[in-house]
């Protein structure tokens, strides 16, 4: 993480910026947990140069899309990154992947280590190559385990993880998700394991392997909300927190549509209690006297506020309820999103003009940074778009080997 390295290779577009500017990552993940985690890193600065086989990430050809191989779910997890094509099976792609090691901070791959290691590319070889190297492995089992080695994809997480069940208990059989939610949330956890080890490298200078498993990682998600009782030896409860697995916990239908609201605290049961001509519920009734009561009988105060919505239209419940200080949002569907008042004013989306695909919908990184903020500085690349740039070497003389790598590099794109 050093910033001469600023500027090695060129770029286009905006200036760099971003707390991880001068970081640079090689990416070998395809999908899309590892090229979220990747994404966010380039969306925070990090130059991220992804590896990709000479038939490209599946992700690119799930489609609706305009050209072959550049399907929506590829643009929306690989912008901020250069894309080069390298066939790893072979000893010259091996050896030009070991080479752009020598010149990067950061490894990430979600391809099973066992795989890695047949291609001569596990931490210990790249660490021959590059001593300081951080090697961010995002592996479906942790590698102590029996499990290890095993392909996982996010529906096979969402059942181990116990997320289908607690649909099965809300609804009567296991569901998923209709979103990558384990794809998404190891994608966080890699972005901030990556993040973590270049502070304790700044610290310290030393580089390392890191893995992070999704089995343990959702594990420990979904556990954090669920233990119950099962938080204590021996047992002092069931398992599951009662609220969220109620099946009467809305979204709530009104007189002519639907609504979401949390009614949580006594001061909100007070006042929608106000709002429904009956101020003093929670002290008549002690299934709602207390926020302890109403987990208890979750059940109970979700059919309670289900009853009262339906005498109001989804228009004035959100008025009503905002102006008495309750939690409540509308229900949007996705369409919805785009014109939504406040993504609009804080500038969410910007139509970018992509090089290849036209007018691109680019929703921004969403957290702020007043010193060093997050940008888009490139569209997903197409496959090997960026041979030519990054074989090339830098126009300094800096690069390893800087003639070989030279040698052949459009033959690859």
């Amino acid at each position: 993480m050093t910033t001469q390295r600023e500027g090695v290779w060129p770029h286009h577009g905006p200036a760099v910026t971003g707390p991880l500017r001068g970081v640079r990552i090689l990416d070998l993940t395809t999908v899309v947990m590892g090229p979220a985690a990747t994404q966010m890193l380039g969306d925070l600065g990090a130059d991220v140069i992804k590896i990709e086989t000479p038939g490209g990430d599946s992700m690119r050809w799930i489609g609706p899309w305009r050209t072959p191989g550049m399907g929506p779910l590829f643009l929306q997890a690989n912008r901020n990154k250069r894309s080069v094509v390298l066939d790893l099976k072979t000893p010259d792609g091996k050896r030009r992947a070991l080479l752009l090691a020598q010149n990067a901070d950061v490894l990430v791959s979600n391809v099973r280590p066992q795989g890695l290691s047949r291609l001569g590319l596990s931490y210990e070889d790249v660490k021959q190559a590059n001593p300081s190297i951080i090697y961010c492995s995002a592996v479906g089992y942790g590698s102590a385990g029996p499990y290890s080695g095993q392909a996982v994809y996010d529906d096979l997480m969402q059942a181990a993880s116990g997320i289908a069940s607690l649909f099965g208990v809300v609804h009567g059989a296991p569901h998923y998700a209709p979103v990558n939610i384990c794809d998404r949330v190891v994608g966080l956890y890699v972005a901030n394991a990556v993040t973590a080890a270049l502070y304790h490298r700044l610290s310290t200078g030393e580089g390392q392997q890191v893995e992070v498993p999704m089995f343990e990682t959702m594990a420990q998600f979904v556990l954090a909300d669920h233990m119950g009782g099962s938080a204590f030896t021996p047992p002092v409860g069931p398992m599951g927190y009662k609220r969220l697995m109620s099946r009467t916990r809305g979204p709530y239908r009104t007189k002519d549509g639907y609504v979401a609201l949390v009614v949580y605290t006594d001061k909100h049961w007070r006042a929608f209690g106000q709002l429904v001509g009956q101020p003093d519920i929670i002290d008549h009734d002690p299934r709602f006297a207390s926020q302890e009561a109403r987990t208890l009988n979750a059940e109970a105060a979700g059919s309670y506020l289900a009853d009262h919505l339906l005498e109001r239209a989804t228009s004035e419940w959100l008025q009503l309820l905002h102006g008495a200080d309750i939690p409540v949002s509308a229900v949007n569907a996705i369409e919805d999103l785009f014109d939504d008042q406040h993504l609009k004013a804080v500038g969410f989306f910007e139509d970018i003009g992509h090089p290849t695909e036209g007018v691109l919908k680019s929703p921004r990184f969403p957290v702020q940074f007043s010193a060093s903020p997050a940008s888009v500085r490139r569209l997903a690349p197409n496959l090997g778009e960026h041979n030519g740039e990054v074989f090339a070497g830098d126009r300094e003389g800096r690069s390893q080997e800087p003639a070989e790598i030279d040698e052949g590099a459009e033959s690859d794109g």
